[in-house]
């Protein structure tokens, strides 16, 4: 079985992600959302909620799992034994910082990123533009899908 794991904060889980994990499940026989937990960064929605709403998404698929992890990404990946790591990209600087990673990774590691390519309908997509709005009230239905699940 080949299983990946997508990790990230997904602060909130927007159409943009959620379109990737649809990419890579055309790749791999599982796909892990893991929601990264960072206690020195205070998120907008409890990993509870994140984790509930990223479900609701995929409630057709078990294919698709999604699990909280606090630990360097490729330990995780060991647990839950994922072959590989999954980003998604937007442009060349999302794809400077996550290749600088991934080689990092695969050097303590041995597990290598895969990197998809986000649908250009989703490239303006970014959580905390995301995060601003919906703070500032305005309404975030057209980026993040079941986002009524995050109150």
């Amino acid at each position: 079985m080949k299983r990946c794991l997508f990790p990230g904060s997904f602060d909130p889980f927007t159409k943009g992600h959620e379109a990737i994990v649809h990419q890579a499940l055309s790749l791999f026989d599982e796909v892990v959302i893991g929601v990264g937990i960072n206690s020195k960064k205070q998120g907008l929605f409890s990993t509870e909620k994140k984790i509930a709403h990223i479900q609701s998404l995929f409630l057709d698929q078990p294919q698709v799992r999604v699990a909280s992890f606090q630990k360097l990404t490729v330990e995780f990946c060991k647990d839950i034994q994922a072959t590989h790591i999954v980003r998604g990209l937007r442009d060349a600087k999302d794809f400077e910082y996550e290749r600088s990673i991934g080689h990092m990774n695969h050097a303590i590691s041995g597990i290598d990123t895969v990197f998809l390519l986000t649908a250009q309908a989703h490239s303006a997509l970014n959580s905390s533009i995301i995060r601003e709005m919906y703070q500032n009230g305005a309404d975030i239905t057209p980026f993040v899908t079941n986002h009524e699940l995050l109150v």
